[in-house]
């Protein structure tokens, strides 16, 4: 008799739902999907790179029993990472900074991390925040030894994504006409995109970055409030040809589409799942009734609740 009881929570990680939206459809009539990513154990689909980062590392001998590991993340790698490494006892470092969220940053502190937080300006996400964070987990590997995952260069995390592409092929049954996704570090974006492109060469893969920073289309850097992506540089994962299309959304947009993702549909996500359905929303427009667009429900909008709970307030009919 085959047990139905996980052997730890890691075991928990992907195998998540697809939800079609009733409500928030636009007027093309496409069929558009979120894969709801926050079903995973600590809320956001970074649990699968964290665990496919840390088991390449075990597998080739990088990361040894009694290592540790260091990391800089705008929180929710940082919180998947220390949900993988409290499990796996290592001692996990991390940078990070006060333009993301404090519900994140207090997770990453009760599963065990210890934190290195960076000031920022006036709470927003800039090109020089992201390099100050990578040089400074740079340093932290060189003083602790740790291993350095260095989530913007690591393509281990590419695997998780494969996983990932399976799971929506299979759900839609093979059905699929376009995958939107925002960029962060471009792994979720390149591994699903690339895998579903193996499948079906006819699926239109589409990045999404923010409107106030848009390198990846040859912009100017900029500073803006979406969570876990654009890191204000054309990130060392992109690769030119993987995005059939690029949609700008600006904070405004995202964190609208965020607020009405959970009043209209139930579903309470971050801003990047704002910008994620914004863009899919445009893109079937384009592609018409008959097409079926999946995106990426990112992470669940309790790790946004100070950051939310003013604007639900003051927006509130």
């Amino acid at each position: 008799m085959v047990s139905d009881i996980a052997p730890d929570v890691l075991a928990c990680i992907g195998g998540t739902p697809l939800v079609r939206l009733r409500k928030i459809v636009g007027g093309s009539g496409s069929r558009i999907l979120l894969k709801l990513e926050s079903e995973n154990p600590t809320g956001s689909m970074k649990d699968r790179m964290a665990l496919a980062m840390i088991a390449a590392a075990e597998a080739d001998g990088r990361l040894r029993p009694g290592g540790s590991v260091v990391e800089y993340t705008g929180g929710s790698t940082g919180v998947s990472l220390s949900l993988v490494c409290a499990v796996k006892g290592y001692p996990l470092h991390i940078v990070t900074s006060d333009a993301f969220s404090r519900e994140k940053l207090d997770h990453m502190r009760i599963l065990g991390a210890q934190l290195q937080v960076l000031s920022s300006e006036s709470g927003r996400m800039t090109e020089m925040l992201t390099r100050d964070m990578v040089e400074a987990a740079r340093v932290m590997a060189e003083r602790t030894g740790g291993f350095w995952t260095d989530q913007l260069k690591n393509e281990d995390q590419l695997a998780a994504y494969v996983l990932l592409a399976e799971e929506i092929w299979d759900e839609t049954q093979g059905r699929i006409d376009a995958f939107v996704q925002s960029v962060g570090t471009a792994a979720s974006l390149r591994g699903t995109g690339e895998a579903l492109r193996r499948r079906d060469g006819r699926i239109a893969i589409v990045a999404v970055e923010p409107a106030e920073s848009p390198v990846l289309s040859g912009g100017a850097p900029g500073a803006h409030k979406i969570d876990g992506i654009g890191a204000g540089f054309v990130v060392p994962l992109w690769r030119e040809g993987v995005a059939n299309a690029i949609e700008h959304v600006s904070t405004e947009e995202a964190t609208a589409m965020a607020l009405r993702l959970a009043r209209e549909e139930g579903l309470f996500a971050g801003t990047s799942t704002g910008a994620n359905v914004v863009a899919a929303l445009r893109t079937a427009e384009r592609l018409g009734s008959r097409a079926t667009i999946v995106t990426i429900l990112c992470d669940t909008g309790m790790k946004y609740l100070k950051t939310f709970g003013a604007l639900g307030a003051s927006t509130s009919r």
